[in-house]
């Protein structure tokens, strides 16, 4: 049987849960039974662009459209009210990160999903970039022995809260819209729960342009053993970065290191947009995301994608009975982990505040 699936929040990453799962629904997996936004003219839009039915209010998607798994990419702030109602209704659910921005919406998240049995997943994108694959099959091998200490960047160009964002910005950080990607790979390499974070802040160039929020975070997170690991996370980058954004991790362990730039992949050009205008430089990273054309369709791939119909994959061996919650426990990015990442989140706003005191996870 064809299972339905809709989607809660159109916008600039919502746009990317409505490619993957129209492309999945013209192959016949799934069926796209519609997506729900409050802003009318995106609704227009979007139904225009992708021939989809759309709603005004989410409860109507749920209620008419009966799907039996949602997708959710609203603002981050706004999650809790919409996956706790997909949740209650037996429906599962893949909710954009940060799962939650409280910890206790984290916990009532999980607590939803285990009385109905469903599935919650978290977008944790990242894991599906094929060198992040690589790099946590090198160190589940040994290959560079215990990891010890490493060190994470990501800097978005200030057009990510000043355009993308501009009217809820105020209630995100760069750690919680980029620095988060990190926090789970992080945890996700070393395998284990982080213990503390000690953070500093700056709130300077987007305070001076009417934005409520912080430049640049940059965290310390410890794990058991004496394993530590630094995050950079920015996005008041300047305009005329020849990326939108710049990102990397690199790990250390007791016998090797490796690094990861996921921006650098080795196409780097100064290139034009209209001929004969002034050219900049372009690193294009096609890893994320890429759209082509075939026989007058167009296709859609790369780890944003995969993420997304990861999803579709999970809910459609559930609803077959070739596997359950348990068999796929570790296999995707659970509630548990959602939960996991908004506790170091919540401990890095907290230390920044406290000027850097180091916060203990527990008091979470």
């Amino acid at each position: 049987m064809v299972r339905r699936v809709g989607t809660i929040g159109g916008g600039i990453f919502g746009e990317m849960h409505i490619r993957a799962l129209t492309q999945r629904a013209r192959l016949g997996d799934i069926e796209y039974v519609g997506l729900a936004d409050i802003n009318s003219e995106l609704r227009k839009a979007r139904a225009a662009e992708y021939g989809i039915e759309v709603f005004a209010d989410f409860n109507d998607l749920l209620d008419v459209a009966s799907p039996d798994a949602v997708t959710i990419a609203t603002p981050d702030h706004l999650h809790r009210e919409m996956v706790v109602a997909c949740l209650e209704r037996g429906i599962h659910v893949l909710v954009e990160k940060p799962m939650d921005t409280d910890v206790d919406g984290c916990r009532e998240m999980v607590a939803a999903a285990d009385e109905s049995g469903v599935l919650l997943q978290v977008d944790f994108m990242k894991r599906h970039d094929v060198y992040h694959a690589e790099l946590k099959r090198i160190v589940e091998s040994g290959g560079i022995g215990d990891i010890q200490y490493g060190y994470a960047w990501m800097e978005d160009r200030i057009e990510v809260p000043m355009d993308w964002l501009p009217s809820w910005a105020s209630n995100s950080s760069p750690a919680w819209f980029v620095g988060v990607h990190y926090f789970d790979l992080i945890r996700w390499l070393v395998g284990q729960d982080a213990l503390a974070v000690s953070a500093t802040g700056i709130a300077q160039r987007l305070k001076s342009l009417g934005l409520d929020t912080y430049d640049s975070i940059q965290a310390k997170i410890t794990f058991p053993g004496g394993v530590s690991f630094t995050v950079d996370s920015a996005w008041h980058i300047p305009a005329g970065n020849e990326a939108i954004v710049n990102q990397g991790i690199k790990v250390v362990g007791s016998d090797g290191w490796m690094t990861v730039d996921s921006q650098d992949r080795g196409a780097r050009g100064l290139v034009s947009s209209i001929p004969g205008a002034p050219a900049s430089m372009l690193t294009p990273n096609l890893g994320l995301f890429k759209e082509s054309t075939e026989a007058g369709v167009s296709r859609y791939s790369g780890y944003a994608i995969d993420s997304i119909e990861s999803f579709v994959t999970n809910v459609t061996m559930l609803e077959r009975g070739v596997a359950d919650l348990e068999s796929l426990n570790g296999a995707y990015p659970s509630g548990k982990d959602g939960l996991e990442v908004t506790k170091i989140a919540v401990a890095v706003h907290r230390s920044v505040e406290q000027d850097g005191d180091l916060v203990s996870l527990d008091s979470l």
